[in-house]
């Protein structure tokens, strides 16, 4: 074989196994794989999980953050004028540059698959090029799906629909939207029924920013569930952020979650940015802002966490770590019972690998051999020590390896090394 790692703990499982890997597939997970390989690292009881997955990513942005000024503010109105302030200084180099650059930290922390939305609203199409260009350079160690994103509004910015449809003849793979940015309630309305008619007649996924807003009115993932429904999209939807449902009646929420589940529409959080962009205008009690995920994961929709935005006109911060990720949609959703924990992992893995529809993902016999190696026992101890990403393999390479993360004591007579890991018998 090319590469066997010995002694894995999987996340659904107890047993330590050794997983073989062999032309870029996994051959076998046996207890005691008798093969030998070129190549052979023993996990020695770490957790061995398939590779995490952004399903919510702003790459052409990433990466600007103080270009060409800071968020004074820090809210989400103030970032999108930052963002219009730039494109008219935008080069396709230095668009390429900053996406690369992210895209190694990636690989770094694990992450081989980004769903990324790219901005249609400039007629040049200049980030559409450079993320099209970036997403032919990654393909042998990243999966990079690109959604054509009009962040001004299909409608309200002009000929944005007809750059939406150069930029899926360029190579962009999802129709995106913002029908809570469209000047009225109305035309937002109006864009969810033009974009996804578009997705249909050309057997495209959709992925809209939708109700990104304290506002309880704005119910445009109502209207993406009927016309999903309608249309026949069910499974291939996607309404990304949510945040107004944070803020909505309850009796309608108790209406409109049934509505979500039987369209089929997926949906994502984002922790790190909803919990810092909304409730902007609260004074006390400030609302966390963020969806209500462990209702919509009880009633059976498929929920993921994305990490949304790396120091850029909106967020400051982040490193491409979707432990981080997790960590804070844990604490946001009030998820910290052992079974909401794991889903949380769930969240920034098999859930956004379901939603972005990567074929041969997981760790199972046929599956592509992609695979993490965490300096952890199980998820929620991942999730608790952002464990270090020791070795990241992609189609059955090393392509990534990184120490151990310990502290070394020089306290008076208590001299060694602390594992921060627990042991569970």
């Amino acid at each position: 074989m090319d590469l066997i790692i010995r002694r894995a703990a999987l996340a659904h499982s107890r047993e330590l196994v050794d997983i073989g890997m062999e032309a870029g597939r996994i051959a076998a997970i046996e207890r005691h794989l008798a093969a030998t390989a070129r190549e052979e690292i023993d996990a020695n009881g770490s957790l061995v999980t398939a590779p995490f997955v952004d399903a919510h990513f702003h790459m052409d942005a990433t990466l600007s953050y103080g270009l060409p000024r800071v968020n004074a503010s820090g809210t989400l109105l103030e970032g999108i004028a930052l963002w219009g302030e730039l494109k008219p200084d935008l080069t396709q180099e230095a668009l390429v540059e900053r996406a690369l650059q992210y895209c190694d930290w990636a690989v770094a922390r694990g992450l081989l698959a980004i769903r990324s939305h790219v901005d249609v609203c400039d007629p040049r199409l200049l980030a559409v090029e450079a993320l099209v260009e970036v997403k032919r350079r990654v393909k042998p160690y990243l999966d990079l799906q690109l959604v054509a994103f009009p962040q001004d509004g299909v409608l309200r910015s002009p000929g944005a629909f007809d750059n939406l449809k150069r930029a899926i003849a360029m190579g962009v793979d999802v129709v995106g939207g913002i029908p809570h940015f469209e000047r009225t309630m109305a035309d937002g309305a109006a864009s969810v029924k033009l974009l996804c008619e578009y997705a249909a007649e050309h057997g495209l996924r959709v992925d809209m920013h939708c109700d990104e807003s304290d506002d309880p009115m704005s119910r445009h993932i109502e209207t993406l569930a009927a016309e999903t429904h309608r249309l026949g999209l069910h499974g291939r939807v996607t309404g990304s952020h949510l945040t107004s449902m944070h803020s909505m009646d309850n009796y309608y929420v108790s209406k409109l979650i049934p509505l979500m589940r039987e369209a089929g529409v997926n949906a994502i959080a984002n922790p790190l940015i909803n919990i810092t962009l909304q409730g902007r205008s609260d004074t006390y009690p400030k609302r966390r802002g963020m969806t209500r995920v462990p209702e919509l994961m009880a009633a059976g929709i498929t929920v993921a966490f994305g990490h949304d935005c790396v120091m850029d006109p909106w967020y400051s911060l982040g490193s491409g770590d979707m432990l981080d990720v997790a960590h804070m949609g844990l604490h946001v959703a009030q998820m910290t019972g052992v079974d909401a924990m794991r889903a949380c992992f769930d969240a920034v893995t098999k859930n956004p690998a379901r939603i972005l529809g990567l074929e041969g993902y997981g760790i199972e016999v046929g599956c592509n051999a992609d695979c993490v190696v965490l300096d952890a026992r199980d998820p929620v101890e991942a999730i608790r020590l952002r464990a270090a990403r020791t070795v990241v393999v992609r189609r059955g390479k090393v392509v990534s390896r990184s120490p151990a993360v310990r502290a070394t004591l020089a306290l008076e007579g208590r001299p060694g090394e602390v594992d921060f890991r627990i042991e569970r018998r």
